[in-house]
């Protein structure tokens, strides 16, 4: 009997210590810290670092597969902390992150995919990728995320069932992660514990989207240009003519397609534009309603003359505007008999690099 006691002390004692271990310490030995400003101290019982405009990252260590976990210390303000997973050279990776200033709204919380450095909220959003929560401001909330292959769940304050399951976006491949605290005033994160053993899976429920009908499924994409370029309608002619067009992008979402699946915004090739084409073969002369949406900014161009110009940036129309995409603009296209080629100059700041559109009328037009 003794002897069994003492084994199942052993036992109990390094599954603690397992635990124990997972839990990474925080202090600069264990992590890089980029931030604007950070303390490391004790915080509401914890051992935290208050972490303001910056990220902290585990030192020498990729991700692929396993458990999440770490503590906040939310504050009632615009902020999104959270954690980047998977992160490789091309800055492409996996996010989770918090919006505590939208306690009990739809977008309390988001899940997307970092495309080149450029996270499109303006395109992966509805219940597929956020869900409603209510934030407590007077004490810590656990976060929990599991990943495994090309799947991801994520529960809040160690509720038993997943908040959110969602389909990761980017390949399967390990990558850098990132711990994201407060914006202007900063958070306290504590307890965070990676488990590259832990990653089952369980009541994997994601949420379908349903896609819009008749999209324009399939892009081609010039290089990048400045968008000052723009501004001389007389000169559109030379800058078309100076493009390459070496890209295509189709669809996600059934929403939109994502320009920053092939261009990278931030790099050192100057720009923030590019032309979305596609040709529209018409049988006669004849006028139709092209239906469209982009992210931030556009030109509608057809067959070199110029039609429309509109601004959707984020807080462009008020200040809740959120520039989502979506149908939400349209013009009449005066098509000739033959082959016409459509552009969209589609420039961005941040929140996406979208395109989009259809003709709800096909009679006698053909998409190339």
């Amino acid at each position: 009997m003794k002897k069994h006691m003492l084994q199942t002390i052993i036992a109990i004692l390094s599954v603690q210590l397992c635990l124990a271990q997972d839990i990474i310490p925080i202090d600069t030995t264990n992590f890089d810290i980029n931030a604007q400003s950070y303390v490391i101290e004790r915080y509401k019982g914890q051992n935290a670092i208050y972490l303001q405009g910056g990220t902290i990252s585990p030192k020498n260590m990729t991700f692929l597969d396993g458990t999440i976990e770490f503590d906040i210390y939310l504050k009632k303000e615009q902020a999104f902390p959270g954690v980047i997973f998977r992160m490789t050279k091309e800055q492409n990776a996996e996010l989770f992150y918090m919006r505590p200033h939208q306690s009990g709204n739809p977008d309390a919380t988001q899940v997307l995919p970092i495309t080149h450095g450029i996270s499109s909220w303006q395109l992966y959003f509805g219940p597929r990728h956020s869900f409603v929560y209510n934030y407590v401001y007077d004490n810590w909330t656990h976060v929990k995320i599991v990943v495994n292959d090309n799947k991801a769940q994520v529960y809040l304050n160690r509720s038993k069932q997943a908040h959110l399951s969602w389909n990761l976006f980017h390949p399967t491949q390990k990558g850098t992660l990132f711990f994201r605290g407060g914006n202007r005033s900063g958070m306290h994160l504590a307890n965070i514990r990676i488990n590259k053993n832990e990653k089952d899976i369980t009541d994997f429920k994601p949420v379908a989207r349903k896609p819009i009908d008749g999209l324009i499924s399939e892009w081609q994409v010039s290089d990048k240009f400045p968008e000052k370029l723009l501004e001389n309608p007389t000169k559109l002619k030379a800058v078309i003519d100076a493009r390459k067009w070496k890209n295509k992008i189709e669809v996600e979402e059934g929403v939109a397609a994502n320009i920053s699946r092939k261009i990278s915004l931030r790099n050192k090739v100057p720009g923030n534009t590019v032309f979305a084409k596609i040709t529209i073969d018409s049988d006669k002369v004849q006028t139709k309603l092209f239906e469209f949406g982009y992210s931030d900014r556009a030109v509608v161009i057809l067959n070199g003359k110029p039609l429309y110009r509109g601004n959707n940036t984020f807080r462009s129309r008020d200040y809740r505007y959120l520039g989502s995409i979506g149908l939400f603009d349209a013009t009449y296209l005066n098509l000739k008999k033959g082959k016409n080629e459509l552009l969209l100059a589609v420039s961005e700041n941040f929140g996406g690099w979208l395109v989009t559109g259809r003709f709800s009328d096909l009679r006698g037009i053909k998409i190339q």
